[in-house]
């Protein structure tokens, strides 16, 4: 309990006694609290294979876009509390479900909690890749504390443009800080391996950055792939998703209120084939609405339910 006090879990920095009750700038105290656990299918393949990635969504959030497609918890901070041995038993009901990984959503602001679970996991013999999975608004010093446990990195890359980052999160530090990160997740851990997705091949170790491609901000997409590629070069795996759906507060604010068209995905998908990223997955059919969540249900994805085994 004591990182939760005067709290410096993220780059908001905010100090909050999230201990002592106070939330922090994530929205969130010192308990943990999940709003849902369970077999996911709504990752990219190498994650979740046959029988799914075993899931975390936890409350609250440190980044805070205003269009987040799982704005029930990261905004409205649905969930539930939980200790340290229901987490164990959770993850422990995973695993015995076969699961191909322990999948850990907005993970940074309850890593106290999260590094108990693994440390005990680990310390119980599991050898189940354990998968940080983020939007990639890190603090750049945490990361080697992430990459003691984390076998597998999965952060976001939202933002190249200062403004954008800031009128959508409210930090124009978004593109450096997410960079630096970026830079330490790779040091510690390297690419995404095995890359075989035509075969099936299940990830074991490293890092996939993904890209969400926003509606009317092509500009901004073609600017993260540039960054990426000078940065990292052509074999950095990326996933590069079409999938966004504007969310009631995007409406409100008459703001990336529409879908991505297929015009604005060809001109991104023709810049990273241009810029010669070869380890790439596409989504070329705007992704599956079966998979926008409501956390008010007990199964929040309806996708899932078709694809378990």
């Amino acid at each position: 309990m004591q990182r939760y006090q005067e709290c410096r879990l993220c780059p908001r920095d905010c100090g909050a006694h999230r201990a002592a009750g106070q939330t922090g700038f994530c929205g969130e105290a010192a308990a943990c609290r999940v709003a849902s656990v369970g077999a996911h299918f709504g990752e990219e393949p190498c994650f979740t294979g046959t029988h799914g990635s075993g899931t975390f969504f936890f409350s609250g959030c440190s980044s805070q876009c205003f269009f987040c497609q799982n704005h029930q918890i990261s905004l409205g901070h649905q969930g539930r509390a939980v200790d340290d041995e229901q987490l164990h038993t959770h993850a422990r009901e995973l695993i015995h479900c076969g699961v191909h990984n322990l999948n850990f959503v907005t993970p940074d602001h309850f890593w106290p909690h999260i590094e108990t679970l693994c440390r005990r996991l680990r310390a119980e013999g599991e050898t189940l890749p354990f998968l940080f999975n983020s939007s990639g608004y890190q603090l750049p010093d945490m990361v080697p504390h992430y990459a003691e446990l984390m076998d597998i990195f999965l952060p976001d890359f939202k933002f190249a443009e200062p403004d954008l980052a800031f009128a959508c999160m409210r930090d124009r530090r978004y593109p450096e800080i997410t960079l630096e990160a970026l830079r330490r997740m790779v040091a510690a851990k390297g690419f995404l391996e095995p890359w075989d997705p035509d075969n099936g091949a299940l990830a074991r170790r490293g890092v996939l950055v993904r890209h969400l491609v926003l509606p009317g901000y092509v500009e901004n997409s073609l600017a993260v792939l540039r960054l990426l590629r000078e940065e990292f070069g052509p074999l950095l795996p990326l996933s590069v998703m079409s999938q966004f759906r504007p969310v009631e507060l995007c409406l409100e604010r008459q703001e990336i209120d529409r879908a991505v068209t297929p015009v604005e995905y060809e001109r991104v998908c023709n810049e990273v084939t241009e810029l010669g990223f070869r380890n790439v997955f596409i989504q070329p059919h705007f992704g599956d609405a079966d998979f926008l969540p409501d956390f008010s249900l007990s199964d929040p994805f309806a996708g899932n339910r078709k694809h378990r085994p």
